[in-house]
Parts: structure tokens; C-alpha cells; sequence
């Protein structure tokens, strides 16, 4: 059922970024990713709110939160959650930590894009 309820809320989240993207180039244009950095912005925000918002609600259901947090969010940004993730480390004083996952996330993930790219273009 789990599974489920993400699903259900990862539908509504990528289509919200869609939907965010396609209205943002139409206001600021094709020629930077605005509409990236948009749902990037927008997304770590709501996370931020909703994180708390249902960590202060007692007794709320885990499953409000695989449908919000993991699913709507996960599905609008995977940029929010990695937000959350890092200002987690923060918090807990776990600054290095941090750095390493911040510096790892966006260092590693373009070097896997770039090679992944790069293999691709290989065997064609």
C-alpha cells in the first residue's frame, strides 16, 4: 500500500513540475534553466514547511508523509528531499558530513551524467 500512495503522489508531483517548468520558460524564456531551478527552489521550500508541519502534528499518519515527502516532492524535486537530507546533517552538528554529501551529490552526479553520456554516444 505503501508503494501505492507514493506512486499516487509522485504522478501529481511530476506533473507539477511539468506543468512548473513549461509556465516559467513561458515568463523568463528558453535560455537558462529557470524552470529547473523553479521547482529546485520551490520544492526544498515546501519541504522545509511540510518536514515540520507534520513533525509538530502528534499522532499524524506516516503515510501523510510518504504522500507529501516522498511522493508530491519527490516526484516535483528530488532537490528538496537531498535539501532536507543535507540540512539534517547540519542540525545534527554533522557539518563535514555535510560537506561531503553537498560537495559528493552535485560533484559525483554531473561526473555520472557526463559518463553516462559519454557511453552512450560511444556505442552509437
Amino acid at each position: 500500500m505503501n508503494f501505492l500512495i507514493v506512486a499516487a503522489g509522485g504522478a501529481l508531483g511530476a506533473a507539477g513540475r511539468y506543468g512548473t517548468g513549461l509556465a516559467v520558460a513561458r515568463w523568463f524564456g528558453a535560455g537558462f534553466p529557470w524552470g529547473t531551478l523553479a521547482v529546485n527552489v520551490i520544492g526544498s521550500f515546501l519541504m522545509g514547511a511540510l518536514a515540520v508541519a507534520l513533525s509538530q502534528r502528534a499522532g499524524q499518519s506516516p503515510r501523510a508523509a510518504l504522500f507529501l515527502l516522498t511522493g508530491i516532492l519527490g516526484g516535483f524535486t528530488t532537490f528538496s528531499a537531498f535539501s532536507l537530507d543535507a540540512v539534517a546533517l547540519i542540525e545534527r552538528g554533522r557539518i563535514l558530513a555535510a560537506g561531503g554529501y553537498i560537495g559528493g551529490s552535485v560533484i559525483l552526479s554531473i561526473m555520472a551524467l557526463v559518463l553516462g553520456a559519454l557511453m552512450m554516444r560511444a556505442m552509437a
